[in-house]
């Protein structure tokens, strides 16, 4: 029985780690870039796409005490789980990218049973189909999953289009929240061509393209159930709200991109705090509210912010509880929030 007169800890939640499966299964006739996991010793491994090494990781991307070591040290108590973003697969034909989503969201899943006070699973779909996409969001709920991952655009097709908006319709319908994860970036010809930018570099851009396609479109607006993600801290959007709101203010054609306020209609999101900075982390709340800010880590790519709790908290001197009640309202989870 808990002592009534103990303060109890809101439990840490990392919104944003990634997942990839131990192995995956090969068959013939598969499109040249389905991927394979070549296995290195008892730990490493590298995740194969068209014969290249696309990215050597190890088995903390499947192993669940290895994580929940890890968990320890950066004082967190659950990770939400979601897909290594290159799995989406949002360029295969549609069948592939189904095969591959039902695989590796029964690997999110099948950790998630296992550790049901430590993980829970956002899953994957094949956005490139949307009728396929939308059979897939009910197989992802039965299996406990919290929502799904999706790329800053399906194969260049942009957030916003109204091909996708069945999609967000069952997933508002469903209770899922939808995690925008850049992927892909534009641009990368103007740094250089070197792909280590991506990250770096052009993945803020790409999330602010994806957020202001959803903007300008509507999504917003005709689905204000549905739960977005930006992840990366809504990368460059933050920054340039104030141009998108005067913007909005001088007159045609510009003051019709927006159905009403960007700086309001980015309160829409959700944020996560990869932003590696107290000074940028107190910027972003002061732009969308401390109540759309959850904390994220990256884990367990090299990219990650440590211990991602306690740097949330130390940047914006919130407590824990704060960012706990903004995750499980991100996930469906608070009390009256649809299951």
């Amino acid at each position: 029985m808990t002592n009534p007169g103990k303060r109890v800890v809101a439990e840490a939640i990392d919104i944003h780690t990634h997942f990839v499966p131990g192995s995956i299964p090969q068959a013939a006739g598969r499109n040249p870039l389905w991927p394979s996991i070549e296995r290195k010793g008892a730990d490493g491994a590298a995740v194969m796409v068209g014969g290249k090494v696309f990215r050597v990781i190890d088995s903390r991307s499947w192993d669940a005490q290895r994580r929940i070591d890890d968990m320890s040290a950066d004082d967190v108590d659950i990770q939400v789980i979601s897909p290594m973003p290159e799995l989406l697969s949002h360029w295969f034909p549609a069948a592939d990218a189904d095969a591959l989503c039902r695989h590796v969201n029964q690997g999110i899943a099948q950790l998630c049973r296992a550790n049901p006070r430590k993980f829970i699973g956002v899953g994957m779909a094949p956005m490139q189909d949307a009728s396929l996409a939308i059979e897939r969001l009910d197989e992802i709920k039965s299996l406990g999953l919290r929502g799904i991952e999706i790329g800053s655009h399906i194969n260049g097709i942009a957030l916003g289009d109204v091909r996708l908006h069945d999609i967000y319709a069952a997933a508002e319908q469903a209770g899922l929240m939808v995690m925008v994860h850049p992927l892909h970036p534009l641009g990368l010809d103007r740094m250089g061509g070197r792909p280590e930018l991506a990250a770096v570099a052009a993945f803020p851009l790409e999330t602010a393209y994806a957020a202001v396609s959803l903007m300008t479109n509507g999504v917003t607006e005709r689905f204000p159930k549905l739960r977005f993600l930006l992840s990366h801290g809504g990368g460059a959007l933050p920054w340039i709200l104030p141009r998108l709101r005067h913007a909005r203010t001088v007159g045609p054609p510009l003051d019709s991109l927006f159905p009403r306020d960007p700086g309001e209609m980015a309160k829409s999101f959700y944020y996560d705090t990869i932003l590696y900075d107290d000074v940028a982390l107190d910027y972003l709340v002061t732009k969308v509210g401390a109540d759309r800010v959850v904390a994220g880590s990256d884990y367990p790519f090299t990219i990650k912010q440590d211990r991602p709790a306690a740097f949330a908290e130390q940047a914006l001197n919130l407590t824990r509880e704060a960012f706990t009640s903004n995750a499980m309202g991100l996930l469906g989870l608070n009390a009256g929030a649809p299951a």
